[in-house]
């Protein structure tokens, strides 16, 4: 039996700021945006490549905006990726080597962390 994480839902306080930070900045794919009355509404992103989406919305979570930390976007060129992002307007910190595992940290307009991460074998 296969067991696939597919779907993290993101704590955000304001959906449509959330979203056009994925999708304009981020450079993320909006999958889904799906509402059912005013009490909730899910947009789902799934990053380019990425097997597993991400979810922002209302009435999803109960976790508090900003709360979500240490997620990981593995990429093969970590300068490239930091440039990407950059770029976009993403305040991305310095790409920092750690026993040759390299990472450079952001985080969305709420605060949930995010890391740029390059593997030695990449």
């Amino acid at each position: 039996m296969d067991w696939k994480l597919e779907l993290v839902p993101i704590p955000v306080s304001d959906v449509d700021r959330a979203k056009a930070f994925y999708a304009e900045k981020a450079g993320v794919n909006v999958d889904l945006d799906h509402s059912a009355g005013e009490d909730f509404r899910v947009v789902q992103l799934t990053p380019p490549g990425s097997a597993c989406s991400i979810a922002i919305g209302t009435g999803i979570i109960d976790t508090p905006p900003g709360s979500v930390q240490g997620l990981h976007l593995v990429v093969s060129d970590i300068n490239a990726a930091r440039a990407e992002l950059t770029d976009r307007g993403v305040d991305v910190g310095e790409v920092q080597d750690l026993g040759g595992v390299l990472y450079a940290p952001f985080s969305d307009p709420d605060g949930n962390g995010w890391t740029l991460q390059q593997l030695p074998y990449s």
